[in-house]
């Protein structure tokens, strides 16, 4: 679990510090703000703490890491990433692992070409995995992705967030869920009406309705088949508690009645240990979670980029931040009045 984040010249992100992190936090912004790259930086600092001494790994830290954020963000070097115009990109991030609390930490210049100096990893080795669920549904590309990134190839155009994604994305594996996983699973199913599988046969993903109708991955909506890669991974067991789920633009192809379902999906997911990092556009997404919020009785940190102000942490058990979202609604129905 990340506790807390400290950034500076992180591409579009000056400036950033937040702690007092939950299982449910969120992300709030006009578009070029930075809110995707955030999300992607802490998911590129939590995958190399991640895949550090697992299996028969045998690169350094300072080379998963620098292979990491390659992939993630492609730029032509390392030293593109740093913000325009500053000497000095640094990240500093406190996770907790197990019983635990470890750190990481890292900084270079712009003239970096690849390697990273003297990197800091405190965080424990760990089983757990943590993936990142991009706006648009992978379900479909899942072979296309995979052989862009492979030998034949290994070419820019898919990030290691799809890559990663698409690798996770394996056939359902007999064993026992956690039993809110189960729950959880069994909502999201009545949400979308049927799973996901894979024909082992044909050797690609169909939809099978609750009907037991099957249909092409094709012909399946690309809400569902997004809504549906959550399922996949809860029962592959991919995830599992202490697993770290990075959302951008939950809302996207999704219908308000589904986005508020799956909110109430992903809290269920969350209060057995899943912590999630969601940014979004959405009235929707933000009123849901804010009334979760006063429901439950939770804090849900909430982090707005304002104009003059840079990025500031709220509480949404606390308070709703003046927001971009919320005052372009209110001036809809203020319109709306006027008529």
């Amino acid at each position: 679990m990340i506790h807390r984040i400290k950034m500076s010249n992180f591409g579009p992100i000056a400036s950033l510090e937040a702690d007092g992190l939950k299982n449910l936090n969120l992300i709030i912004g006009r578009n070029g703000k930075g809110k995707t790259f955030l999300l992607k930086a802490l998911y590129a600092a939590t995958k190399v703490t991640e895949q550090y001494k697992r299996g028969k790994e045998q690169r350094t830290f300072a080379e998963l890491l620098q292979d990491k954020l390659y992939w993630t963000f492609q730029p032509e070097k390392i030293g593109d990433l740093v913000r325009r115009g500053e000497n000095r990109l640094e990240m500093d991030m406190d996770m907790m692992v197990g019983n635990r609390l470890g750190n990481v930490s890292f900084g270079f210049g712009p003239s970096t070409s690849k390697t990273i100096l003297a990197p800091v990893n405190t965080v424990e080795t760990t089983d757990v995995n943590s993936i990142f669920l991009p706006a648009k549904e992978i379900v479909s590309l899942q072979e296309i992705i995979k052989e862009s990134r492979s030998e034949k190839y290994n070419a820019f155009g898919f990030d290691d967030t799809y890559y990663d994604l698409a690798m996770a994305l394996t056939p359902t594996t007999k064993g026992k869920n956690y039993k809110a996983f189960a729950s959880a699973r069994e909502e999201l199913n009545k949400t979308i009406r049927g799973r996901i599988e894979y024909d082992k046969d044909k050797k690609e993903w169909i939809f099978k309705d609750n009907a037991n109708r099957t249909y092409a991955i094709g012909m399946t909506a690309e809400g569902v088949k997004k809504v549906a890669v959550l399922d996949a991974l809860l029962g592959n067991h991919y995830l599992s508690k202490d697993s770290v789920v990075f959302i951008d633009e939950p809302e996207a192809n999704l219908h308000p009645e589904l986005i508020s379902k799956f909110m109430d999906i992903i809290y269920t997911l969350s209060e057995i240990g899943i912590q999630f990092f969601i940014a979004t556009h959405s009235y929707f997404v933000i009123k849901k979670m804010y009334l979760l919020a006063h429901q439950h009785g939770i804090s849900v940190p909430i982090f707005s980029m304002e104009e003059e102000n840079g990025w500031n942490q709220y509480d949404l058990k606390e308070e709703m931040p003046d927001n971009p979202i919320i005052a372009e609604s209110v001036r809809l129905y203020q319109e709306e009045v006027m008529l």
